[in-house]
């Protein structure tokens, strides 16, 4: 299965149709990173501005120079003081530890562990992670191991991208979204990308409005 027979596929429905006409492809594009290192960068955006944690991951990486990534063993070793001298909260620098001492441990598959084990399998494993919820790990299923079929009904953008193609008055409940999500299958997270640019569409044209 490939984005563009996704896009082919929602675009003959009535509510995707209109989307896909005025936002065209699909640029979905994962990033071939490890999961650890998917996590440990989740966890770093958490609640906070994306600069902000952009910055606080600059500033773990310039310990590391000689490594793309720091290994678990690495941030192990580092502890929470040199975590917090990046910026990370208290919170966060135990959620990476986490992360790290279960990577190094094996929890946390490798990238090609991770391609063998279903969504619901990665799901269950990984939301046992501190700091780690099923959204986290739906996000990685999605922009890290490229799966295809992943709607994460509990995402504010996807609920709201739906409310706004049907122009309802409130957003879907999480169950209602995941009923009516099911005749996307298999091209769900083609349909959560979507979704996610119809409330950009939306918020572009307020702008312009006279």
């Amino acid at each position: 299965m490939t984005y563009a027979q996704g896009r082919a596929a929602l675009a003959q429905t009535e509510l995707f149709g209109p989307i896909i006409r005025q936002v065209g492809r699909c640029l979905l594009k994962p990033e071939k990173r490890e999961p650890y290192e998917a996590l440990v960068r989740a966890i770093a955006h958490q609640q906070v501005h994306g600069r902000a944690a952009e910055a606080m991951l600059g500033r773990l990486l310039l310990l590391y120079p000689h490594a793309d990534f720091p290994p678990p063993t690495a941030l192990l070793d580092a502890g929470p003081d040199k975590l917090r001298a990046c910026g990370f909260s208290a919170a966060k620098c135990a959620s990476i530890l986490d992360i790290a001492e279960k990577s190094a441990a094996g929890w946390v598959p490798t990238r090609r562990a991770a391609m063998r084990l279903s969504d619901e399998e990665l799901i269950e494993r990984l939301v046992a992670l501190r700091g780690v919820g099923r959204w986290t790990v739906e996000m990685l299923l999605i922009f890290t191991l490229g799966r295809m079929d992943v709607l994460p009904v509990d995402d504010f953008g996807v609920r709201e991208g739906y409310r706004m193609a049907l122009k309802l008055e409130t957003q879907p409940k999480p169950k209602e979204l995941a009923a009516v999500g099911a005749a996307w299958a298999p091209f769900r997270s083609v349909a959560a990308w979507y979704l996610w640019r119809n409330v950009d569409l939306e918020r572009k044209m307020k702008m312009v409005a006279p």
